[in-house]
């Protein structure tokens, strides 16, 4: 499986998050990176290689374009505006404040364009996101030529970011948009799999409508665990988009044997839409010694989830495969399946090679 990685993840490298009503050092960091590509490289996992810079309107049709300006110029006006830390929102539109108008100061901008007071922007967060964009669709690219596979490592992630709000160390969505770019370049039907401790209610959001995109995701409760406001069971799409949106909350100290309970009834649905890609957002802060998770799966539990996920095998027009997940190819090689893993932390299996925690966010 081939790796796509940038060092130019670094450029993300804040000081502070707002944890515990205290400022701390983030806990999504570049040393996370090192250790992943080190433990990658040791392995022999695969070949990693730069991603390039892929053409593509996917960008704009999941994200909006007021907010991916803002997200550019945020930390030059933060700093014109003479603050003195990183950018933190101190104040939102809220149930008794629910003004649809965008501030022109910044402070209120990062209220109205935030979703979660703990991620600030620093200088270098921007071109970090959109380095971490290109990752993940280079991979997707990799898959569209012919690939069964891929493995983008992406920082910053991006499960928590939806159509105009950053949050969760999350600024743009990468599942979503490399979605949207398969979407874009013919594949029908296109299932995102979220195995990160927090729910994913950035992608949620963005397809909660949509019958062609199926999101899928296996997380801490939400009534104890960030993002606490979507990520319910009873949530199941809208419009076009109901039936086609599984959320599997399960509460503190659930073991590898619960978990994967939940995992091979999501594997079920995937195999029931007949997806054409799965694109999988991987954290692995479901590890028993994360420090912001309360989930207690261990380190060889991840390597059972990803033979669990290799096993997925559905039959679509007479032809099955095994490769990580199913998909059926456009281009080079008809009738087989392909995957592709957007993540911050690994791929399924490196993770489990790599036998760390991590914290955050998913791509």
């Amino acid at each position: 499986m081939k790796v796509f990685y940038t060092e130019a993840h670094r450029k993300r490298a804040s000081k502070t998050e707002l944890y515990g009503g205290e400022l701390v050092r983030p806990f999504e960091c570049p040393e996370r990176m090192d250790y992943i590509i080190g433990r990658l490289s040791e392995t022999g996992f695969g070949e990693i290689n730069p991603p390039t810079e892929v053409q593509s309107d996917a960008l704009l049709k999941i994200h909006d374009a007021g907010y991916l300006s803002f997200l550019k110029s945020a930390w030059d006006d933060w700093k014109s505006a003479g603050f003195k830390g990183e950018a933190i929102a101190t104040v939102w539109q809220s149930r008794s404040m629910p003004s649809p108008h965008i501030p022109d100061f910044i402070e209120g901008k990062m209220g109205y364009y935030c979703l979660a007071a703990e991620t600030s922007i620093s200088n270098g967060t921007a071109e970090a996101a959109w380095a971490s964009l290109d990752v993940a669709l280079t991979g997707t690219e990799h898959i569209l030529s012919g690939d069964y596979s891929a493995f983008s490592l992406c920082r910053p992630p991006g499960h928590h970011a939806s159509y105009d709000q950053f949050g969760g160390y999350c600024f743009i969505n990468n599942a979503a948009v490399a979605a949207q770019h398969m979407r874009d370049r013919g594949f029908e039907r296109i299932a995102v799999l979220d195995v990160d401790f927090h729910h994913g209610n950035g992608t949620q959001a963005i397809f909660y409508n949509r019958s062609d995109v199926l999101f899928l995701s296996l997380h801490g409760d939400p009534m104890a665990a960030f993002p606490h406001f979507l990520g319910h069971k009873d949530e199941i799409g809208i419009g076009d988009g109901e039936g086609f949106n599984f959320n599997f909350p399960m509460p503190a100290g659930t073991s590898f044997s619960k978990w994967r309970n939940a995992l091979d009834s999501a594997l079920h649905q995937i195999s029931k839409f007949g997806a054409d890609a799965v694109i999988i957002s991987l954290g692995v802060d479901t590890f028993e010694r994360d420090p912001i998770s309360f989930f207690k799966l261990k380190s060889d539990d991840f390597i059972k989830m990803g033979e669990c996920i290799a096993s997925l095998d559905y039959d679509l027009h007479g032809i099955s495969a095994t490769i990580l997940a199913k998909t059926q190819d456009h281009t080079h090689h008809p009738g087989q399946r392909h995957a592709t893993c957007h993540e911050k932390d690994g791929s399924w299996r490196a993770a489990t090679q790599c036998g760390r925690t991590s914290s955050g966010g998913s791509p």
